[in-house]
């Protein structure tokens, strides 16, 4: 009798049956472990079988007891599927026969593979699933790497059948089916940590030097250049598997997506660079409009990602076209540049070759026309290596061209500077000569005018006439003086001279200006206050009249007082103090730092209030240090400002009289002939009026330097007043002629004294250069000019 089959015995047949029907497939071959093949890398696709299943997300199951699916042998060690979003199952049998049990590490599809499911069936029944992928968190992979790798393990004598089925979302797939043993693995790792380590490596370093190179010269190729390498190395890096493995560990839409992200970027940022790099913009206005095309289409692509997902799966294939084409564009460029120019940078031409060669590998590898091995896989990598290590030597001949053009430009513009420089010299001598020609005029006619009138209203009007001048005279000294400061030219004199004298000078001109303002103004000067001291004049008289003149421009009611007294610090050397305090509008607390640099005044509204330049304080204070001296200001707002002024002089303990400020009351040169040249009819005239009233003095004139030699080899002279600035010969080359016994050898020595508008610096260097005797300066005063002439006939 049989015994009726259980439900127990029913399940067991049915495994029994199933493991029959899986271990009876027509599978083509086996692969069989033997000890004579166990090397440390073996490929088993020579015995493995493929099927596509397209868009059918199918399971094992169907894999295995569907008849549809036509399983194909794989036709090399390195079969490429190309851009798919394709189901792809890949079956093949393994058999140990040796007896130990064996491990091996199965490496497959490449690293940004989306999915990779292993599925091991042993003669037990016991069916294992391993999964791997860039779509799947590092740490749920059965192998913790980079690679899509799984850990294979084989009993002595025992086969397994396994099932691998892989998913891809639209990017190249590339299958090996590579065997490594524990040992070997190990190698080709630490060989690629070495290659990938110097890669790496390399991209960071010019990344980093050349974005240090945009920050110092601010020249975009740089920028460009170290953002395409940085984009480049982002982009190796997702293929690679690294970025997954160190930066979205947990995947996600960015680990899915950063390889087209950084191939579209980086694709922009080489265009740019070889676009401004190139300058193909002057080459071929065509080309260059060409490259924005393309640039759209870049940022089409990229915003695609972003808003139409579906388009994820043609992306790929589209950023290697427009790869592609930017290539051309590229070379294109440079055949152009080549036919136009006959030059071309012979780096920059290299490192393009090597990225092309790394291309072409890389398809090459992809159509199987190439074996797998470290270099064929790494080609694109190996290539983009080369082209940034070539065009880093390409940006090293764009530093030194850059460097080298702003030498130029730097050697341009130091040329350009002395140049400006000369000219604003020409331009102060030259405003500063017909600045002064027609004051010597006017002040001189107002003086004679003043003198011959017993009207008191003419003299008053005359001394308006006289005051303003002065004003405006005082302001022409004033830039005349900022710009010798400038140039280091202002220098101190040093000569006795009369500080009261001075002071009273000054004086007159304050107490008119005073009263045309109401203001009480003050002058106290210190018993004993020394006759003579050792300095410049003229300086310490700038200082003086800036001083007082600046407080009277300031108050508009109360007071100013002038204090002068001195101490004495030796024997030979005393402290002058000069003290002037007002009752003005005051200066700020937050002004007073900056109250003497150069065109300040405590307001701007104060300029168009109070009128000037806004030079004189500065001036003052550049004037006092170089007189090693102290300037203190203090100020309230409202209340009004006190001014000290504390410069050292040493003591003049001689009787000698200072030509400069000593009047004269008989004027008598006692039959000397003096030969003006001058080619201003005012100044000529001036020069009568001061003179016509000196005795036994014969004054003739001549127009210009060459009549003026001229004269003097015709008619006896005893000195020379000479202009500098005339037609026909200036007064310079007049000079050096007389010198050079041009006029007679009798007048080669006869005395010269230049009388000129001209007041700089240079000036009066040159003067004494070509031998001239004296130097004064336009307005003339009467006694100085007179003094000088007898002193030197």
């Amino acid at each position: 009798m049989k015994k009726p089959i259980t439900l127990q015995n029913w399940n067991i047949l049915l495994c029994l049956t199933g493991l029959f029907l899986l271990l009876s497939q027509n599978i083509s071959a086996q692969f069989i472990l033997q000890k004579e093949n166990l090397t440390d890398k073996i490929s088993i696709h020579n015995k493995a079988e493929y099927v596509d299943v397209g868009l059918l997300n199918i399971s094992l199951e169907q894999v295995m007891h569907s008849k549809a699916l036509d399983f194909k042998p794989m036709p090399n060690e390195n079969t490429d599927f190309g851009f798919t979003t394709h189901h792809f199952w890949i079956r093949f049998q393994l058999k140990n026969t040796t007896d130990e049990e064996l491990f091996y590490f199965f490496e497959t599809a490449r690293p940004i593979t989306d999915v990779a499911e292993l599925y091991t069936l042993k003669s037990d029944r016991q069916v294992t699933k391993y999964v791997s992928g860039d779509a799947i968190p590092l740490a749920k992979k059965s192998f913790d790497h980079r690679k899509t790798i799984f850990k294979i393990g084989l009993k002595p004598g025992e086969m397994q059948q396994f099932y691998l089925h892989v998913k891809s979302d639209g990017e190249m797939l590339t299958m090996p089916l590579v065997l490594h043993s524990f040992e070997g693995l190990m190698k080709i790792t630490s060989f690629e940590q070495f290659v990938f380590g110097l890669f790496y490596g390399i991209l960071s370093i010019a990344a980093i030097l050349y974005m240090f190179f945009f920050f110092g010269m601010r020249d975009k190729t740089f920028l460009y250049y170290s953002s395409y390498v940085v984009f480049i190395g982002l982009l190796q890096f997702s293929v690679d598997g690294y970025f997954h493995e160190f930066i979205t560990p947990q995947s996600g839409w960015l680990s899915l997506h950063s390889v087209i992200i950084f191939a579209t970027v980086a694709n922009f940022f080489l265009g740019r660079y070889a676009q401004i790099f190139l300058k193909i913009e002057v080459y071929s206005p065509f080309i260059n409009k060409v490259f924005y095309v393309l640039y759209g289409l870049d940022l089409l692509l990229f915003l695609s990602l972003l808003f139409i997902p579906k388009v994820l799966s043609l992306s790929y294939p589209i950023a290697n076209v427009l790869g592609l084409i930017l290539l051309l564009l590229i070379i294109a460029s440079q055949v152009v540049i080549y036919v136009k120019t006959k030059a071309i940078d012979r780096f920059f031409t290299i490192g393009v070759f090597f990225l092309i060669c790394g291309f072409v590998v890389f398809i090459l590898k992809n159509f199987s026309l190439l074996p797998q091995t470290f270099w064929t896989e790494n080609g694109s990598k190996l290539g983009t290596g080369l082209e940034v290590i070539f065009l880093s030597l390409s940006m090293a001949n764009l530093i030194r061209n850059l460097k080298n053009e702003r030498e130029e430009l730097q050697t341009l513009a130091l040329q350009r500077s002395e140049e400006m420089n000369e000219l604003k010299s020409y331009f102060l001598s030259n405003i500063s000569h017909e600045l002064r020609t027609p004051l010597n005029a006017i002040l001189s006619l107002t003086d004679a005018t003043a003198n011959e009138t017993d009207t008191a209203k003419i003299k008053s009007n005359c001394n308006i006439i006289k005051y303003s001048s002065q004003s405006l005279l005082s302001s022409v000294n004033d830039i005349l003086d900022f710009s010798k400061i400038e140039k280091g030219e202002l220098k101190l004199e040093r000569h006795p001279f009369e500080p009261v004298k001075i002071l009273e000078q000054i004086k007159s001109n304050a107490v008119h200006i005073a009263q045309d303002k109401d203001l009480k103004i003050k002058f106290t000067i210190a018993e004993n206050f020394p006759e003579q001291l050792l300095g410049d004049a003229i300086r310490f008289g700038q200082i003086t009249n800036n001083i007082i003149n600046n407080a009277l421009k300031f108050t508009q009611e109360g007071h100013v007082n002038i204090q002068l007294d001195w101490e004495q610090i030796n024997e030979t050397t005393i402290t002058l103090l000069l003290e002037v305090k007002d009752t003005g509008v005051g200066i700020p607390k937050e002004k007073m730092n900056s109250i003497f640099d150069s065109f300040s005044q405590e307001s701007i509204n104060n300029k168009r209030k109070f009128g000037g330049l806004g030079l004189g304080l500065y001036i003052v204070k550049t004037l006092v240090d170089m007189h090693k001296g102290k300037v203190d200001i203090q100020s309230q707002l409202g209340i009004g400002t006190l001014c000290k002024v504390a410069l050292n002089y040493e003591l003049v303990k001689t009787e000698k009289k200072i030509v400069a400020v000593v009047p004269t009351e008989d004027y008598d040169l006692k039959g000397k002939r003096i030969l003006v040249v001058e080619d201003n009819a005012m100044n000529q005239m001036v020069i009568k009026m001061i003179t016509k009233k000196w005795l036994n003095t014969v004054v003739e004139f001549a127009n210009n330097g060459e009549e003026g030699v001229n004269q003097l080899k015709t008619h006896p002279f005893d000195i020379v007043l000479m202009d500098l600035q005339m037609p026909v010969m200036d007064g310079y080359e007049a000079t050096i002629a007389i010198r050079n016994g041009d006029a007679g050898e009798e007048n080669k020595n006869i005395p010269i004294i230049a009388v000129t508008a001209d007041v700089m610096e240079s000036t009066k260097e040159r003067v004494f250069e070509i031998g001239m005797n004296k130097y004064l300066s336009k307005p003339v005063d009467k006694d100085l000019l007179f003094e000088n002439i007898k002193s030197l006939v």
